[in-house]
């Protein structure tokens, strides 16, 4: 089968100072699909870690984290991206949970076990770290993206806002249908299904994407496929215009 993740697998990879990716996966989609899903980490100005959208816990990943700085905060930045918070809760009780706005009153986290701390709502949040803006993206449904700019890398931080996977390491059969729903390199964008929720959030949602646009990053790290280390603005801009025109 296509290889549809990027190797080495649930190692933390240098991107920029204080920044790293952990690539993971292949997840099934619908049961079927194999994709790959990526956490990025985030060392904070206090030498602190923060593990944005979690991958699966492999206790060498997490002794090699710990090697570059303490594990102290989890950022579940959707509906989606939560699904591997538990077993990282188990292993770092001590660690602060932040949480899509809304997420708490889904029934499958309440039934998930998983613990929320904080929720990330707009303004000013106590013990929030420095350097890190939020741009919060709503959409129908409840559904609440976070995307994080990190000030010093000037790297923009997505999860399912943008998906950019490579024909080449997709089955076959599924390109085509890759290609339908608007998901493939070079210039991916978000599912045909959310970029419907997203619209959904009217004026709020197009000025959030706005936002996105308008920290003029220097690379856009999003879970699915090759994210954009080059050019990244304009990458951004293209894949983005579904919601910001």
């Amino acid at each position: 089968m296509t290889e549809a993740t990027y190797p080495p697998l649930d190692i933390p990879k240098p991107v920029a100072q204080d920044l790293w990716i952990v690539d993971s996966g292949p997840m099934r989609a619908m049961g079927v699909i194999p994709i790959p899903v990526r956490m990025t980490v985030v060392r904070l100005e206090n030498g602190d870690l923060l593990l944005h959208s979690p991958t699966r816990h492999v206790p060498q990943l997490q002794a090699a984290l710990e090697s570059l700085g303490p594990i102290r905060h989890l950022v579940a930045p959707n509906i989606v991206h939560w699904t591997f918070l538990k077993e990282w809760q188990r292993q770092l009780p001590g660690a602060l949970t932040w949480a899509a706005p809304g997420l708490r009153q889904r029934g499958t986290i309440r039934r998930s076990g998983v613990r929320l701390d904080r929720d990330l709502h707009e303004g000013p949040l106590p013990d929030w770290p420095e350097g890190l803006d939020r741009i919060i993206v709503p959409g129908g449904g409840g559904f609440r993206e976070v995307a994080l700019f990190h000030r010093p890398s000037r790297t923009l931080i997505l999860v399912d806002l943008v998906l950019n996977f490579e024909p080449g390491k997709l089955p076959f059969p599924l390109r085509p249908f890759a290609r339908a729903m608007g998901i493939t390199a070079p210039d991916g964008k978000a599912p045909a299904y959310l970029r419907a929720v997203v619209r959904m959030g009217g004026g709020r949602a197009r000025e959030a994407g706005r936002g996105l646009l308008a920290t003029n990053p220097e690379r856009v790290i999003f879970a699915h496929g090759k994210w954009f280390d080059r050019d990244a603005g304009v990458r951004l801009e293209r894949s983005l215009r579904w919601l910001t025109r």
